[in-house]
Formats: C-alpha cells, sequence, structure tokens
C-alpha cells in the first residue's frame, strides 16, 4: 500500500498534468471535498446544534433510520 507522501505525489502529477483552465475547477472539487470530510470542532457543532433545537429545527429519531437497513 503507498504511503501517504506517494498519495500525495500521485494527486500532484495527475494535478499537474491537468490544462491550466481545470484548475479552478480542481481546486472547488478539492475545497468541497476536504469540508465534507473534516469535522468541525465540537464548540462549533454544539452551538450549531443548540441554535437547531431552539428554534425547533429537528428531525424525529424515527425519521432518521427511514432507508437504513439495519437488520
Amino acid at each position: 500500500m503507498p504511503t501517504t507522501t506517494a498519495y500525495r505525489e500521485q494527486v500532484l502529477r495527475e494535478v499537474n498534468a491537468l490544462p491550466e483552465e481545470y484548475l479552478p475547477y480542481v481546486l472547488q472539487l478539492v475545497q468541497t471535498f476536504r469540508d465534507s470530510v473534516t469535522l468541525k470542532p465540537a464548540a462549533v457543532s454544539l452551538k450549531q446544534g443548540w441554535h437547531e433545537a431552539r428554534i425547533q429545527d429537528m428531525t424525529p429519531l424515527r425519521e432518521l433510520w427511514d432507508g437504513i437497513d439495519a437488520d
């Protein structure tokens, strides 16, 4: 299995092989991906959850399981 450095080098090779006009789209893709996979600090999550609870922006627990095969 490649090391983290090997993955980074491979990603950079792929990006460097792209035409210049595609780079803004690749940047947006990478930023969106990073934002979707990284965890927010606990304080930020708690603040957001508290805000949602205060404005009653909640999903009933039974609906959270819709579409999930828990067998």
